[in-house]
């Protein structure tokens, strides 16, 4: 090897190194999850809603509450070109209310609701089956909410652009009413 070589060689090694440090960033414990989309493709939280304010609802296509999506649809087409990402996780633990599979959630929710925000797979949010973002989401003293089991379908969880939990909300809790808007605006303000 020439000396030139190995002085690039040195250099390529070192523009490696400084640049997958550079790169390294401290994952927010609410995003460091992986997590399937509804059509089964693996999604890292981290990298796909970094620097987005994120609406995670647990959703059900049978509820009294079902008609939410209508209102979580009109968040996602108001605000996703700020950098809100609203988020539906399809759960049957609440009077077996999402006994579909992940297919006839899409349809259903394409269909009724002309849902285009994202959906992951179907999953468990409580007891000792729930899914790991699940098991931390409950186990943080949210307000307004406060810690504790998923209590029904379209429970809300707000989290900021920098991947802290901001806020929880009840099913009940409409997801355009006006705590639930401002606590995504403040958010959506943030640098």
């Amino acid at each position: 090897m020439t000396k030139w070589s190995t002085m690039l060689l040195a250099g390529a090694v070192a523009a490696c190194v400084s640049t997958s440090f550079a790169e390294e960033k401290k994952v927010p414990a609410a995003l460091n999850f992986k997590m399937k989309a509804i059509d089964g493709k693996e999604v890292d939280l981290a990298k796909k809603y970094d620097g987005k304010v994120v609406l995670l609802v647990n959703v059900a296509s049978k509820c009294g509450l079902t008609p939410q999506y209508g209102e979580l649809e009109a968040l996602h087409e108001k605000y996703a070109n700020k950098g809100l990402a609203v988020v539906g996780v399809p759960c049957n633990q609440f009077g077996k209310q999402e006994p579909g599979t992940n297919e006839e959630i899409v349809e259903f929710c394409k269909s009724t609701y002309n849902v285009k925000f994202d959906l992951l797979s179907k999953v468990d949010v409580n007891e000792d089956t729930a899914c790991p973002l699940y098991k931390y989401l409950t186990s943080l003293a949210t307000k307004p909410t406060g810690a504790g089991k998923i209590s029904w379908n379209f429970e809300k969880f707000v989290i900021g652009k920098n991947g802290q939990v901001v806020a929880r909300f009840a099913p009940r809790t409409s997801p355009d009413a006006p705590e639930v808007i401002k606590a995504i605006e403040d958010e959506l303000a943030k640098k």
